[in-house]
């Protein structure tokens, strides 16, 4: 197998879901005692996500851009970014290395569009959400229209995902109100809806949703495997 390159730490509890999701992977598809060859690179989540709330997108782009070059040099062919959010600054990852950024948003646009979805709700952080370059991927490279939720309902699932998900704590009032904000966006028209951020999946696991879920982090870990099985 090849070795993959994984850079998280935004959040680790989202990224110890990456670890387990792809040697889990590894073991179901090829048995006995397999595992992902992987390489980790963990960053200290307080200082990017400070990064994101001063709008310091260009650094934030750069300190994550260097990390990659670190998984490159001991060994990486791909990396995977195990955060939505980030893939803000996806370009500049790219282009300070010479190895593949496998896209989350890739990952989900061919899960709708394996699915037949052409309207699909969108739920993440407020950047992920308000900001246009998760959405266009979609909507440029998949024929996909994304629905958000409204202004207030934007502002809460983004307080819940940094004041309760990334601290490990899921409960039952955040589940019920991000529940209620994808019954409202059925209503409107979407035909299943997006767990743009890793967290969000832990919160909803079991969970019975008004619409079909793509949940980014499965999907992402599937491309992932996919790369490093060669399929």
């Amino acid at each position: 197998m090849k070795t993959l390159g994984v850079l998280g730490g935004m959040s680790w509890e989202s990224t110890a879901t990456y670890y387990k999701w792809l040697n889990e992977g590894v073991r179901n598809q090829l048995g006995g005692l397999h595992s992902a060859p992987l390489l980790l690179h963990s960053v200290d989540f307080a200082g990017i996500a400070a990064l994101q709330k001063s709008g310091q997108w260009d650094e934030a782009g750069e300190q994550l851009a260097q990390a990659s070059q670190g998984l490159e040099r001991a060994g990486a062919g791909a990396i995977l970014l195990a955060t939505n959010t980030m893939h803000k600054v996806a370009a500049a990852i790219e282009s300070a290395v010479d190895i593949p950024l496998l896209h989350i948003g890739d990952a989900v646009g061919q899960a709708l569009q394996a699915k037949g979805v052409t309207r699909a709700a969108l739920l993440g952080t407020r950047f992920t959400m308000q900001e246009d370059f998760y959405k266009r991927r979609l909507a440029e490279r998949f024929g996909i229209e994304v629905l958000l939720p409204t202004a207030d309902d934007m502002a809460e699932i983004d307080r819940v995902i940094f004041a309760e998900l990334c601290l490990g704590q899921f409960r039952p009032p955040a589940r019920d109100f991000y529940l209620g904000v994808l019954e409202h966006l059925r209503a409107q028209g979407a035909q299943a809806a997006i767990l743009g951020c890793t967290e969000i999946g832990l919160l909803l696991e079991g969970a019975q949703s008004p619409l079909p879920l793509v949940d980014s982090t499965q999907e992402h870990v599937a491309m992932g495997l996919g790369w490093l099985l060669g399929s």
